[in-house]
């Protein structure tokens, strides 16, 4: 015990030793450096003046001049780039016989200033994330980031407490309208700044909440008691001191209550900053101006005569001064005939050394702008900066629990955008199939006939004009919202400052993102349709029915979402190698264009479309190109029936299908078992021509085919060709009389896919369920899950401009195929098949493969028992790598069709046109490749040749590792 209580005093002693050895150092440093200065170089040392990194050169020649003559000791940076303002400080600092102190207003990071850089939400956003330690970890990113810029203190945070929602000022700059709520992330700004070196500023003393004014226009008046400045103004700022705030900004606001004297801001008033926050609060650290350049200063004191006041007011700092050689000159003179005190003057030299002590200038090292781009775009900025706008995200006002929307079958939806809404309809669209609208310049009762008959409406808010309405909200607007709410669930999402919601309080499905960001356009419609939880609180005070701190917590309801890769473990910057191998692809004409999707742990953090329809380039595609999936059909559509139909005991995989098909008792089909022919090694023939037969004798073609829709001819082949309910009858008798592989005596038959095998399980299904397949799918699997694209027939839904064409067809269907099944087999069936015929986009693939990753569950809707998937995407047999209908990766074959990489439980299909998808249990992964390889040629195997897919899904394995690599580094 003894031991430990003197190794617990001596640690005490050495820190206080250090912390005094390190003290001892600073002062010495500070001593020695105002010793050295002349008069006019300590007053220099009180003014910061502004630099345009983006400015020209007489601008830097001007700033040359005042750092040599007028020997300013500081900086603030303003709008311009990363690399020129590095350059800058590099040359200014060479100039300068004191290195300069450099400032910038970073409150949301670099990208409130320069370009090419990161934005992170406003304030008041974060006041509604409830976790302080994403705003510790936000401060702590931009400390990093000021630091490779040379820059030493950031004015930020703003502890204004925003009580007055008309403040044009501050609004959401604010953390909001609770005093406590303000402080706490006001001191996790801070400290996230100070413990990562860099210095903090808070602002705007005695408090700028309560304003209607803007200071940068006029002299606000702040007109409350000294109590309730007391206990609310000034609570924040109290609390940050006592935490160690760096240094405090005034404010050019007016308070009575604290000075009466006309036309004095609080920033020029001795008694707000000697009397109450340096003797009061007994603050002993920085104390800056607000910008001096404001109106609220010019427009009621000369040149000078500002910087004067200020200076006898007890500021340190002397921020952007108007004219920095007649403040000098009547500063000096005033110090010479004493009325500027001498030892105040001096004590404020000695902060700002101080302040350039701590910050390092007393070893300075020129900077560089290598790879400054990726230095300050770092991808885990953006896994930060997602996260932020994800937390804040506040759902309001949803008493019946609409949201999240859980069903999504037999419901209709449509959105309304009211200003610009960015990608908001593209993000909406991949949950559910959505009507468009916009407000624009069209009549009320134009709209509500529109709208009206849709079940969901979803009414994005942005950019909205503040002057109008309330607080953007038109009378016009909400007569529509009236008359809609008596007809359709309404979503209203705020893509703009939470003060809007004040005329929309008396609805019942609010969502606020509190700005109109990217991120929060992706991330709103997973918040609706329950991709994510949200759990964010209202920061103010907005209207009777909508107070501080509320907010709905809402459930995910594991549908996919989307996030940066770092957001699901991955290397971001690995993935971009997919970018190289696609390119390749199109440039080798191994496709015209293709679709790739990756996502993990249920986020898609990779989703991109590249190339063409065809080679013409004339049409680009996008994420909403529609390809066809060729024999991914075979585990999307048929395995989905069979495996419904197994876990319910309809089926027995391991008799004979000639049980559920009596039809082929007699035939050399009769013994064989379900499991074999999944698995492909029942002794089918791997592809019969069938459609040869129909072609060889000129009558039977006459009677099988017509070249328009009539009665009788209702399959449709291809464009201009039709088929009849006989051909369907033949081919089933084809199929029932197929060949078998020969077989070698008393062993059973060895692997040899097929798409044989799914003719017959085909028919056995549609006799089980007594309804078409494409039928029952749509109702028990696609529309459930909200798979817009997914399905047979594409043309009955979408118009032909949405699907890529196929191959051009000159021995058939003599026509190109586009918009119907390549296969000519499932052709011969009207399209839809077992075996072919559906036709998807990325990210439905995605959402099916999600669901059996998911044990068969999506959106809170079970497909599948539990368990039931693992079964069949197990590999049955030793001597075969197949699951039950499912691929498989052949470990330790060459040439598979997966990455040598994939888990051996990784399980999906690929597909004639150039398709694949992959899930990988272990890794939690989705893979999605579509392409329209066979464009126009089907002879084209570049794609397999070069090992396109798989090179992509090795691109994909390396993200997982390197991300690793990577963290086990930090």
């Amino acid at each position: 015990m003894i031991k430990k209580v003197f190794s617990a005093t001596l640690f005490i002693f050495s820190t206080l030793t250090y912390s005094f050895s390190q003290n001892q150092e600073q002062e010495k440093w500070v001593d020695s450096v105002f010793n050295a200065l002349t008069i006019e170089q300590r007053i220099g040392q009180l003014f910061m003046v502004p630099v345009y990194s983006g400015g020209n050169e007489k601008h830097f020649q001007i700033i040359e001049r005042q750092i040599e003559k007028n020997h300013v000791g500081g900086l603030i940076f303003m709008q311009g780039s990363p690399s020129r303002q590095i350059e800058l400080t590099n040359r200014f600092q060479s100039t300068s016989r004191v290195p300069l102190l450099i400032g910038m207003d970073m409150e949301w990071g670099a990208g409130m200033r320069l370009d090419s850089t990161i934005s992170f939400p406003r304030q008041m956003a974060l006041g509604a994330v409830e976790n302080d330690s994403l705003v510790y970890a936000m401060g702590a990113e931009i400390a990093r980031e000021m630091k490779i810029l040379g820059v030493h203190i950031n004015f930020a945070p703003v502890a204004d407490i925003n009580t007055n929602p008309d403040n044009p000022v501050i609004g959401v700059r604010s953390f909001g309208s609770n005093k406590k709520q303000v402080t706490s992330k006001a001191i996790a700004y801070m400290k996230g700044l100070q413990e990562n070196g860099v210095l903090s500023c808070a602002k705007h003393f005695p408090g700028h909440g309560d304003t209607h004014q803007d200071s940068h226009l006029t002299l606000p008046k702040i007109n409350h008691d000294k109590k309730r400045l007391d206990t609310l103004e000034l609570y924040p700022f109290k609390k940050l001191i006592y935490a160690g705030t760096s240094a405090i900004m005034t404010a050019h606001v007016q308070v009575p209550a604290l000075d009466s004297k006309k036309n004095t801001p609080a920033t020029l008033s001795p008694k707000v900053i000697n009397d109450i926050l340096r003797k009061e609060l007994k603050y002993e650290g920085l104390i800056i101006t607000d910008a001096l350049n404001m109106r609220a200063i010019t427009d009621h004191y000369n040149n000078g005569e500002a910087e004067l006041l200020a200076l006898q007011a007890g500021n340190d700092i002397l921020l952007f001064s108007e004219n920095v050689p007649e403040a000098t000159g009547l500063i000096k003179k005033n110090l010479l005939k004493k009325k500027i005190n001498k030892s105040q003057f001096e004590e404020s030299v000695k902060r700002v050394l101080r302040a350039k002590y701590k910050a390092g200038l007393n070893q300075w090292d020129s900077l560089n702008t290598e790879n400054i781009n990726l230095k300050l775009n770092r991808p885990d900025t953006e896994l930060l900066r997602h996260k932020l706008v994800e937390k804040s995200i506040t759902v309001l006002n949803n008493p019946d629990a609409l949201l999240p929307i859980s069903t999504l079958d037999n419901k209709t939806f449509a959105s309304l955008s009211i200003g610009p809404s960015g990608e908001f309809t593209k993000y909406l669209d991949k949950y559910a199939f959505f009507s468009h609208y916009s407000k624009g310049s069209k009549d009320n009762d134009i709209l509500y006939k529109q709208l009206k008959n849709y079940d969901v409406v979803v009414v994005a808010l942005s950019d909205l004009d503040k002057t109008q309405g309330i607080n953007g909200i038109t009378q016009e607007m909400l007569q529509l919202f009236d008359k809609l709410n008596n007809e359709t669930d309404l979503v209203f999402c705020l893509f703009d400052s939470p003060y809007s919601l004040k005329a929309l309080d008396g609805y019942d499905h609010l969502i606020c993102a509190y700005d109109n960001s990217e991120y929060a356009q992706k991330l709103i419609p997973s918040a609706i349709f329950g991709g994510i939880s949200t759990n964010g609180r209202i920061p103010v005070n907005i209207s009777k029915n909508i107070k501080f701190g509320q907010g709905v917590a809402t459930r995910s309801l594991n549908r996919l979402t989307f996030s940066i890769p770092e957001g699901a473990a991955m290397d971001s910057r690995v993935l971009k190698k997919i970018d190289d191998i696609a390119h390749e692809a199109i440039q080798d004409q191994a496709t015209p264009g293709c679709q790739i999707l990756v996502a993990r742990n249920g986020k898609i953090v990779f989703e991109k479309s590249y190339g063409y329809y065809t080679y013409d380039s004339m049409k680009p595609v996008d994420d909403y190109t529609i390809y066809d999936i060729a024999s991914i059909t075979k585990v999307l559509s048929t395995m989905q029936a069979l495996m419904f139909l197994e876990e319910r005991g309809f089926i027995d995989l391991d008799k004979k299908i000639s049980v559920y098909l009596p039809e082929l008792r007699g035939t050399n089909k009769e013994h064989m078992i379900i499991r074999d022919i999944l698995t492909h090694q029942a002794g089918l023939w791997p592809y019969l021509p069938f459609w040869k037969r129909t072609l060889e004798d000129s009558f039977l073609a006459g009677r099988l085919y017509k070249g328009y829709p009539e009665s009788g001819f209702n399959y449709q082949v291809s464009e201009g060709l039709f088929t009849t309910e006989a051909m369907q009858d033949s081919l089933w008798t084809w199929v029932k009389g197929s060949k078998l592989r020969d077989k070698i005596a008393r062993k059973p038959y060895d692997y040899k896919y097929s798409d044989m095998g799914y003719y017959l399980l085909k028919q056995m299904i549609e006799q089980i369920i007594n309804q078409p397949i494409d039928e029952f799918l749509q109702q028990n699997f696609y529309d459930p899950m909200g798979l817009t694209t997914l399905g047979y027939l594409p043309l009955c839904n979408f118009p032909l401009s949405r699907i890529a064409p196929t191959e051009r067809d000159d021995y058939f269907r003599n026509t190109l195929v586009y918009g119907m099944v390549h296969d000519q087999g499932a052709a011969l069936c009207g399209g839809v098949a077992g075996h072919a015929g559906l036709f998807s986009n990325a990210i439905d693939l995605a959402k099916m493969m999600q669901m059996h990753l998911q044990d068969g569950t999506y959106g809170e809707v079970g497909f599948f028992q539990p368990g039931t998937i693992e079964r069949f995407t197990q590999k049955q047999y030793e001597t075969n790598r197949r699951g039950i209908g499912w691929d498989k990766p052949a470990v330790g074959e060459p040439n598979g069709p997966t990455s040598e990489f994939a888990s051996p439980k990784t399980f999906g299909h690929t597909g004639f046109t150039g398709t694949a998808v992959w899930a990988d249990p272990e890794f939690d992964l989705i893979y999605v490749f579509l392409s329209n390889r066979i464009h126009p040629d089907a002879n084209n195997s570049k794609l397999i040749k070069n090992n396109i897919r798989t090179r992509i899904q090795d691109v994909i394995y390396e993200s997982i590792w390197s991300y690793e690599q990577r963290f086990d580094s930090y």
